[in-house]
């Protein structure tokens, strides 16, 4: 019997004791244990591809959304503020044509986005980095501009999502 007694208290111990130094919800960096709210304003643009600065800030912003660590505000009433610049993109070919060797039949497409995030109070800076985003795509007919536009997107929302896990996770 106090042997029965023993085991059952020992598995408990150890059933108990294998959850240590766990606890459930997000574990943030050191770094950004200040930080609840983060605002994301308008991009900056330093390529030739117009419009892409709206775009990648709400990437970003959707990106936090459903990862739902941080939540969204304004500038005014966030902890800190995380600005963003578009560095470059890059398209390089990865797969050529059977019968044509310098003709391109899929694309690699990176996107450099530069971020810095800053204390709304002090100013100071709590993390920066450069994220790259990437994607690849086809080309459907002899038009590879506009299959690169509408790879854009894709390119950006791969880098959102690096932005986030970088900025939430540390890594």
């Amino acid at each position: 019997m106090k042997s029965t007694i023993f085991a059952l208290a020992l598995a408990i111990t150890m059933l108990l004791s294998g959850c240590a130094g766990y606890h459930i919800g997000a574990t943030v960096p050191k770094k950004m244990e200040c930080v609840r709210t983060l605002a994301v304003p308008t991009f900056h643009n330093d390529t030739l591809v117009p419009r892409l600065e709206s775009l990648a800030a709400s990437t970003v912003v959707r990106a936090f959304q459903q990862d739902g660590t941080l939540q969204i505000r304004s500038c005014q009433d966030a902890d800190a503020i995380l600005e963003g610049r578009i560095e470059g993109i890059r398209r390089r070919g990865a797969r050529s044509v059977r019968s044509d060797i310098i003709k391109q039949q899929e694309y690699l497409l990176t996107v450099n986005i530069f971020y810095v995030i800053k204390s709304r109070t002090t100013g100071e800076v709590i993390d920066q980095g450069t994220i790259v985003g990437n994607t690849s795509f086809f080309v459907s007919g002899n038009d590879v501009n506009q299959d690169e536009r509408q790879a854009i997107p894709l390119a950006i929302e791969n880098a959102a999502s690096r932005i986030v896990s970088r900025v939430t996770t540390g890594w």
